[in-house]
């Protein structure tokens, strides 16, 4: 996939965004388990070479997540560190984000998708920015691409 990608796990992303987070775009290449069929967790990675530059993780859940309790987890290997503009939907640190929205899709009813920068040093806030900027443009544009711009959470039973 050389240079700036257009496409990043499916979705359409303007490549100025993408731009400003890696140090080196060249030789970038996905690697995905993501199933826009499936209401499957799976991950999606951009790599550089071996190493991966941008970790996605798209998940679908019953119930909506905590989001500060997801960003944090130890258990999910996040670890976003620094969280700020923290809110019931989304929350961005130093070396990534989060983000999740209603989404009635094979008997899950919220889409969320974290993003993490691993090569960026969780103390550092110099690229919080341009991370909020990615989310910004990026989640909407996958919630889109998933088709669940206007769809609400079933009622529990």
């Amino acid at each position: 996939m050389g240079g700036v990608p257009s496409t990043i796990c499916g979705t359409r992303i303007d490549g100025g965004v993408v731009r400003s987070l890696f140090p080196s775009v060249r030789g970038l290449r996905e690697f995905s388990r993501v199933d826009a069929n499936r209401a499957t967790s799976a991950p999606c990675l951009l790599l550089s070479g071996r190493d991966p530059v941008l970790e996605l993780n798209f998940y679908w859940t019953v119930e909506a997540p905590d989001v500060t309790h997801f960003a944090e987890s130890r258990e999910l290997l996040l670890r976003i560190e620094q969280l700020r503009n923290v809110d019931k939907t989304s929350a961005v640190g130093n070396n990534g984000g989060i983000s999740t929205a209603p989404c009635n899709f094979r008997g899950k009813n919220y889409f969320t998708l974290t993003f993490r920068l691993p090569q960026l040093s969780p103390a550092d806030p110099t690229h919080r920015k341009d991370i909020e900027k990615f989310m910004r443009a990026y989640f909407p544009a996958t919630v889109r691409t998933l088709g669940c711009e206007r769809t609400s959470p079933s009622p529990q039973t």
